[in-house]
């Protein structure tokens, strides 16, 4: 099919792709109707006599959870073991009186105050996880907005505008000002004549007039409309106060080398734009939500050591890590085992090769957040930002600010870091947990100098040394998906495997999403049998 231009949308897209990269394209592909926001079609129904058929679950995170709870209601006997003495897996929050101990030996004990914590794994839903949403609002999790874009937060860079931060608002305003400009000069000077025909060309200056803040001679400079949308050098009052004074903007020339929008894009990507949410009280509020449906079906502290299938069933021996460790064992007809790989992979388990070779080969990525308490909330008192996210070239990366008691006053938590792959990731995970907080407060300092004097207590988690993950997450590339995803996803003899590495999304969504792929497989060759 082609548009009025002549050009075909598969042409289009691979364009699109080539220029503004992979999420820009899937964008344009949802709005061509040849991607969807997500492959959830609603509560999920398993109609047909189960016959009493037992089904075994390993791991009690959300995929884990997900299947116990719709197996059940289908009619399966069902049972879950979890290696924790908590369910919710990587959907974990972090409070005042929490203790955990990493690979290592590092016991940390939280000492935030009463009501704040951390987030360690996940800490935002975009809102087309309409699965993750769907069952917040059947379990009654209440939701609130979870501030992605800040303008009045920081974009940072050491070796640009002598290290000081600049507010993202400006940065933004001052690119596409820039931009904008530039873009204006080579159309009034014909160079887009063989691309854009003369009344289309009119349109396009007036649109960029408006985008990038020109003024009357198609420029960007300081004025009071540029001021609308990078900021004052003096606010607007009231009364006999002084005028508003623009601010100066900062040459494009200037801009480019500071390779600072590199951050603009981030909050433009498919997963990260508004609205996007989170659970009030913290994100395990969803575990627990599912716990209150299926913690019954779950026996906490069992450490697998073993999966067995033979052509009747399944039988898995596990220990319990909070008592002398004989060995036990549970057995079921079938098994959904969503423990991840870089466990899974330790761990004798009757598979075949292509499942085996697919759950040997993936690796995790290395990522660290770093949870920081000050005595007061100097970010909104002293720099009026009120939730979102400052980023920096600076091995911390990112600093998020909570969401939740905006102008309340007294103590406040900090995402001092979050480290999400990289060279950083495994530098800090080589530290202790006080190293890690040290160096967070130390890095923390350029952005916000308050961080000396404000500090006081703050958790780390590094987790390549969570003992039930080792690992934030599947990473997967192109090769290794093309070569092993579907043999990791099919259904060996009684064994399917769930969680995000076994989808495409590696989020909480996906984790759900494989889940009830994995159980409507299995569901079906149940019922035919």
């Amino acid at each position: 099919m082609q548009n009025e231009s002549g050009i075909r949308r598969r042409d289009l897209l691979t364009l699109i792709g080539t220029i503004a990269g992979s999420s820009a394209m899937y964008q344009a592909m949802m709005s061509l109707g040849f991607a969807s926001a997500s492959a959830y079609k609603g509560p999920l129904k398993l109609a047909g006599d189960v016959k009493g058929t037992s089904v075994l679950i390993l791991g009690a995170g959300l995929a884990g959870m997900t299947a116990a709870l719709e197996l059940r209601k289908a009619g399966y006997k069902v049972q879950t073991l979890e290696f924790n003495s908590r369910a919710g897996g990587r959907n974990w929050s972090i409070r005042g009186g929490d203790s955990f101990t990493e690979l290592g030996g590092f016991r940390q004990t939280c000492q935030f105050e009463q009501g704040l914590y951390l987030n360690p794994g996940p800490w935002r839903i975009p809102c087309h996880h309409r699965a993750l949403l769907d069952y917040c609002g059947r379990l009654n999790v209440t939701l609130e907005p979870f501030i992605q874009l800040n303008h009045n937060a920081f974009l940072h860079a050491t070796r640009a505008f002598d290290g000081k931060p600049q507010r993202f608002r400006s940065i933004k305003a001052d690119f596409q000002g820039g931009v904008a400009e530039l873009l204006a000069k080579v159309s009034q000077q014909g160079r887009l004549d063989e691309f854009v025909d003369k009344e289309d060309q009119e349109i396009l200056l007036q649109s960029l007039r408006d985008w990038g803040a020109l003024d009357r001679d198609y420029k960007y400079n300081a004025n009071l409309g540029s001021a609308e949308f990078r900021g004052y050098a003096h606010d607007p009052g009231g009364g006999l106060m002084p005028d508003p004074l623009p601010s100066d903007p900062i040459s494009l020339q200037e801009l480019l080398r500071s390779r600072m929008w590199r951050y603009l894009q981030i909050f433009a990507r498919y997963d990260f734009q508004t609205t996007m949410f989170q659970p009030v009280g913290g994100m395990d509020m969803i575990g627990k939500a599912f716990a209150r449906e299926v913690g019954d079906l779950i026996r906490y502290n069992a450490k697998v050591t073993q999966i067995q299938q033979s052509s009747s069933g399944v039988t898995v021996s596990y220990v319990d890590t909070a008592s002398p460790p004989a060995v036990q064992q549970a057995t079921a007809d079938w098994c959904i085992c969503t423990i991840p790989l870089s466990i899974l992979s330790q761990l004798p388990i009757d598979v075949g090769g292509p499942m085996k070779n697919a759950i040997d080969s993936l690796p995790y990525l290395a990522s660290v957040k770093i949870g920081l308490q000050f005595k007061r909330r100097f970010w909104e008192e002293d720099d009026a930002i009120y939730g979102g996210i400052s980023y920096t070239d600076l091995p911390i990366q990112q600093i998020a600010y909570p969401n939740t008691g905006f102008n309340s006053g007294g103590r406040g938590i900090l995402l001092g870091a979050y480290m999400h792959g990289g060279a950083n990731s495994f530098e800090f995970t080589a530290m202790t947990p006080a190293e890690r907080v040290a160096s967070a407060v130390e890095f923390g300092a350029a952005i916000h100098p308050q961080y000396r004097n404000e500090f006081e207590h703050g958790v780390a988690v590094a987790w390549h040394r969570v003992p039930f993950t080792l690992g934030c997450a599947g990473q997967w590339t192109e090769a290794a998906r093309a070569q092993h995803y579907r043999n990791l996803c099919q259904i060996d003899g009684r064994i399917a495997l769930a969680g995000e590495h076994a989808s495409q999304l590696p989020w909480q969504e996906g984790a759900i999403l494989s889940a009830l792929d994995a159980i409507t497989r299995l569901h079906e060759r149940v019922v035919k049998t």
